[in-house]
């Protein structure tokens, strides 16, 4: 490794002529890059990309994400929108983003693009994961994912009781067309066998 000197160093820079080798871990503390897609390139500090875009800082620019100081300049820690050029951040703040975003979600935090934001922080060795965010792999959204099971009819004639329903016949829970979020047993609201869809009063 060319960083600590051990053996065992499996990753090598790809950039032209370029011998160096090291460990990941290694790597990151000297500023290598390296890219999670495509052909997996890695590059040393000397030969990794960086940002081309023409940005510049109004002022004591800071971090969107964590809104402290950010270097006056682009740089290995400093990255910045390549659409809006105005979102500066630091390096671990936006690859923090993209562990919670994953690709579906990943997108500037100032101007939502995506399009040209993707592609660039993934150049520069921002790993983004290929699954949901976050904030749905959790319970927060169960509810969400629910389906309406109850008969909401002023008054419910099912002897079960207005969480029960059956397959067919006049038992069957329709659910709201418009809304989804009322239910009726066709009985209870007097909706003929021949009726594919109900409206709540609401809708």
């Amino acid at each position: 490794c060319y960083v600590c000197g051990e053996r065992g160093a499996t990753i090598t820079c790809q950039g032209k002529k370029c011998k160096r080798s090291f460990h990941f871990p290694c790597g990151r503390e000297d500023g290598c890059i390296s890219q999670f897609f495509g052909q997996y390139r890695s590059f040393c500090q000397e030969h990794r990309p960086a940002q081309r875009v023409q940005a510049h800082q109004d002022g004591q620019a800071s971090c969107v994400i964590c809104l402290e100081h950010v270097e006056g300049k682009l740089s290995y820690q400093t990255l910045v929108c390549p659409s809006c050029r105005q979102a500066w951040f630091h390096r671990g703040c936006i690859q923090q983003q993209a562990f919670h975003a994953g690709l579906l979600c990943f997108r500037c935090p100032q101007c939502n693009d995506r399009e040209k934001f993707l592609p660039e922080m993934s150049s520069l060795g921002i790993q983004v994961p290929a699954r949901l965010p976050a904030w749905e792999a959790g319970a927060g959204f169960t509810d969400m994912y629910q389906r309406h099971s109850r008969c909401d009819a002023s008054r419910c004639l099912y002897a079960r009781g207005r969480e029960e329903a059956e397959e067919e016949g006049p038992w069957h829970l329709l659910l709201c067309s418009s809304c989804a979020a009322k239910g009726t047993h066709r009985c209870c609201s007097s909706v003929k066998d021949s009726a594919a869809t109900w409206e709540c009063e609401d809708c």
